[in-house]
C-alpha cells in the first residue's frame, strides 16, 4: 500500500472553471451525426429527426459548448450547402474523410439540436479553401438580426431570430500538411487576422480563437504560436491546442503518465503568449482553447478504419472502443485540465458519438455509453467552482512516453510522475469539495490523508469509483454496463481528518459538504 498526503488550503485557488471548460465536438465525420445524433426513422427519433435516446445520453454527459462541423472537415466545407430546403442541398465529395456528405444536416439544424441539449454552439470558419469573405458572411447569414440579404435568408430558411453564436474558430489545424488549404505561420496568421478584423465589424460581440499547433510534435511548434499570435493577438482572444492520448506501445504505466505531458503543453503555450503579450507591453491576456482532446490509437494503425471502397455516406470509421486503461489516461487529462483553469477557458472533447466518442450507437438500434462516458461526466458535472492548489506528496515512477505520430523523437522522457493524480474543485454555491482522484498504481492501493484548510468540517455527502480488475475490459452493445462507477465507501472522516483507501488502477471522485 503506497501513502500520500494531499493538502490544500481554502484560499489558495488557480482560478475558476469556465462554464465553457466542459465541451464536446460534433464532425461530419463517419457516423458521427448521421446515425449518430441525427437518424431520421429511428425508432427515437423526433420530428427533426435528432435521436432522443442520444439526447438523453448527451444530457447526462453534460457537455457545455459544442465545436461545429469541424475539424478537417471545415477545410473543405461550403455552409451555403448545408442551409436552405433540404430536397435542394447537394451532395458533395468530402476529402476528409473520403466520404459522401449529403448535406442533410446543417447549421440551422445543428443550432436547433444545440438548443434542445441545453448547450452553447460553437461554430467554425473555413480558411483553408476559403477565406474572410466567406467567413463575415457566414457570420452574417446566423447572427444579424434582419434587414439584410444573409439575414433575411436565415429568416427564409425558417429561422427568424438570429442564432446569436459567441464563439468562433478560425479554421482548424492549419499547420498540418494533412489540411485542406494548409498555411505557414506567416500565411495563417495574416488570413486570420483579416478574418477576425471582417468577422469583428459584422458582430463586435463574438469571441475568437486562433489555431495553435496541431499537436506537441508538430515540428512547428512554438514558432508557429509565436508567428501566428504576433498577427493575431488584437483580434483574437484564445488560441487553440489539440492533443490526443494513446498507448501504441502497449505500455500502461506511460500511457496513465501521458496527460502529464499536457500539463507541459500548456504551460508552454501560455509562455509563449505570454511573451507576445510581453513585447507588446500589452496587459491582455490570451486564454486557451482546448478544443480537440481524447484518447485515440487503435484506429489509426494502418488507417484501418479509413479504408473504404467508393465514396460511401455516413461510414463506420474511427470507432475506437474504449477500454478502462484508456478511462484511467482520459480521467488524467480531465485532471490536467482542470489544474489550468486560470488559462485553460475552453475544451472540446473530440468527438460526441460513435467517432472517438464515449457514446457509441447501433444504426437503428441502442445507444451506449463507453468506459471514457464516465470520467467525463464527473468532469462536467462536478467540476464546477473553484480549482484549489493542492500539495500532493505520494511516491513517484519515470517512464519513456512512446509517440510514433511524433516527427522527430519518438520518446518523451517523464521523469517524475506521481503515482497519483489530483483535482480539487470548491464550489462556493453548493458548499462543497470535490476531489477527483486517479491512481495510477497498477498493483498498490494508496492510502491517502487528507488536511483541508479554512473549511471548518468536511463531511462526505458522495463517492464513487471507476475501475475493473480487467484493465482492458469495455462496454459493448452486449455488455452496455460492464465497466462503470460503484460506490465508494473507504472514505473516514473524523475531527476534521479524512483519510482514504484507493484501490489499484482507480479513478475516484469524493465530494464532501463544508460547515463554515
Amino acid at each position: 500500500m503506497q501513502k500520500a498526503q494531499v493538502r490544500f488550503d481554502r484560499d489558495f485557488i488557480i482560478g475558476e472553471t469556465d462554464r465553457r471548460l466542459f465541451g464536446a465536438f460534433v464532425e461530419h465525420l463517419g457516423r458521427c451525426v448521421y446515425g449518430g445524433i441525427f437518424e431520421p426513422g429511428h425508432p427515437t427519433a423526433d420530428k427533426n429527426g435528432f435521436r432522443r435516446d442520444v439526447l438523453d445520453l448527451v444530457r447526462e454527459l453534460a457537455p457545455t459548448i459544442m465545436r461545429y462541423p469541424g475539424g478537417n472537415f471545415v477545410s473543405g466545407y461550403n455552409w451555403e450547402e448545408g442551409v436552405g430546403p433540404v430536397e435542394k442541398r447537394p451532395s458533395r465529395m468530402d476529402l476528409a474523410w473520403k466520404s459522401i456528405e449529403t448535406n442533410q444536416f446543417g447549421t440551422n439544424e445543428f443550432i436547433d439540436w444545440c438548443r434542445l441539449a441545453d448547450i452553447e454552439p460553437m461554430l467554425a470558419v473555413n480558411l483553408g479553401t476559403r477565406g474572410p469573405d466567406e467567413a463575415r458572411h457566414y457570420l452574417e447569414y446566423c447572427n444579424h438580426p434582419s434587414g439584410t440579404t444573409l439575414s433575411d435568408l436565415r429568416r427564409e430558411h425558417g429561422w427568424e431570430k438570429p442564432h446569436d453564436v459567441k464563439f468562433w474558430c478560425l479554421g482548424n489545424e492549419m499547420d498540418g500538411a494533412w489540411q485542406m488549404g494548409a498555411k505557414t505561420a506567416e500565411e495563417y496568421g495574416r488570413i486570420a487576422t483579416e478574418a477576425a478584423k471582417v468577422m469583428k465589424l459584422t458582430d463586435p460581440t463574438i469571441e475568437l480563437a486562433a489555431c495553435g499547433s496541431s499537436g506537441r510534435k508538430m515540428s512547428t511548434y512554438g514558432e508557429w504560436e509565436r508567428i501566428v499570435l504576433e498577427h493575431t493577438f488584437d483580434d483574437v482572444e484564445y488560441v487553440s491546442l489539440h492533443t490526443y492520448l494513446n498507448n501504441y506501445a502497449d505500455d500502461t504505466p506511460s500511457f496513465l503518465a501521458s496527460p502529464d505531458l499536457m500539463d507541459s503543453f500548456i504551460e508552454e503555450v501560455v509562455a509563449i503568449a505570454d511573451s507576445v503579450a510581453a513585447r507588446r507591453r500589452s496587459p491582455k491576456r490570451i486564454m486557451l482553447s482546448f478544443d480537440e482532446w481524447n484518447v485515440w490509437y487503435r484506429t489509426r494503425r494502418g488507417d484501418e478504419n479509413r479504408i473504404q471502397t467508393g465514396w460511401p455516406v455516413a461510414p463506420h470509421i474511427l470507432e475506437e472502443k474504449y477500454n478502462m486503461q484508456d478511462a484511467l489516461a482520459f480521467g488524467g487529462a480531465c485532471i490536467s485540465l482542470l489544474n489550468h483553469a486560470d488559462r485553460v477557458k475552453a475544451g472540446c472533447l473530440a468527438q460526441l458519438v460513435n467517432a472517438i466518442a464515449p457514446i457509441m450507437t447501433e444504426t437503428g438500434g441502442p445507444a451506449w455509453r463507453q468506459t471514457i462516458f464516465w470520467p467525463f461526466a464527473d468532469f462536467s458535472n462536478l467540476g464546477r467552482g473553484r480549482v484549489l492548489r493542492t500539495y500532493v506528496d505520494v511516491p513517484t515512477y519515470s517512464t519513456r512516453y512512446y509517440d510514433p505520430t511524433r516527427t522527430e523523437e519518438l520518446y518523451d522522457r517523464i521523469e517524475t510522475v506521481p503515482y497519483l493524480k489530483v483535482s480539487a474543485i470548491h464550489s462556493e454555491t453548493d458548499q462543497t469539495v470535490t476531489l477527483f482522484l486517479l491512481n495510477r498504481h497498477l498493483s498498490d492501493g494508496i492510502e491517502l490523508n487528507l488536511e483541508a484548510t479554512g473549511f471548518g468540517t468536511l463531511t462526505k455527502q458522495r463517492a464513487h469509483e471507476l475501475r475493473h480488475d480487467n484493465l482492458l475490459a469495455l462496454n459493448t452493445r452486449e455488455k452496455p454496463d460492464e465497466v462503470k462507477p460503484r460506490e465508494f465507501d473507504a472514505v473516514e472522516a473524523a475531527d476534521g481528518c479524512v483519510s482514504m483507501k484507493l484501490a489499484p488502477a482507480s479513478w475516484t471522485v469524493v465530494r464532501f459538504d463544508v460547515s463554515k
